[in-house]
C-alpha cells in the first residue's frame, strides 16, 4: 500500500512541476536564469516545510512509515522539486562561462529553498 501511496503522490508532483514549468517558460521565454525550476524548488521546499510544521511540528525521524508523509513528503514534494535539473542547468551556465549567473542561480536556489523550508515549518507550527 505504501508504494501505491508514494506513486500517486509522485505522479501528481511530477505533473504539477511540468505544468508550472510550462506556464513559467511561456510567460518568461528568455529569463536571465532558469526561473521555472528555481520557483518550483523554492515552492516545493516551502511546501515540504509547511507539511512538516502542520503534521508533526518538527522533522520526525520515523516519518517514512506514515502514509501522509509517503504521499506528500516523498511522493509529491520529491517529484515536484528537481535538484537534478537544477544541477544540469547550473553546469550549463558554468559551461557557457556565465559565472555570475551560475553563482546567482546556485545561491538563490539553495539559500531560498533552505529559508523557505524553515519558513514553512514555522508557519505550519503556528497553524
Amino acid at each position: 500500500m505504501g508504494i501505491l501511496t508514494l506513486s500517486l503522490g509522485g505522479a501528481l508532483g511530477a505533473v504539477s512541476r511540468y505544468l508550472i514549468g510550462l506556464a513559467l517558460m511561456k510567460k518568461y521565454p528568455k529569463p536571465p536564469i532558469p526561473i521555472a525550476m528555481l520557483i518550483v524548488n523554492v515552492l516545493g521546499s516551502f511546501g515540504l516545510g509547511l507539511f512538516f510544521g502542520l503534521a508533526y511540528q518538527t522533522i520526525p525521524l520515523g516519518a517514512y512509515k506514515h502514509p501522509l508523509f509517503l504521499f506528500l513528503g516523498i511522493g509529491f514534494c520529491g517529484a515536484f522539486t528537481t535538484f537534478s535539473t537544477f544541477s544540469m542547468e547550473t553546469i550549463g551556465l558554468l559551461r557557457q562561462r556565465l559565472y555570475k549567473k551560475a553563482i546567482l542561480y546556485f545561491g538563490v536556489s539553495i539559500g531560498g529553498s533552505l529559508l523557505t523550508f524553515l519558513l514553512g515549518l514555522q508557519v505550519g507550527k503556528v497553524l
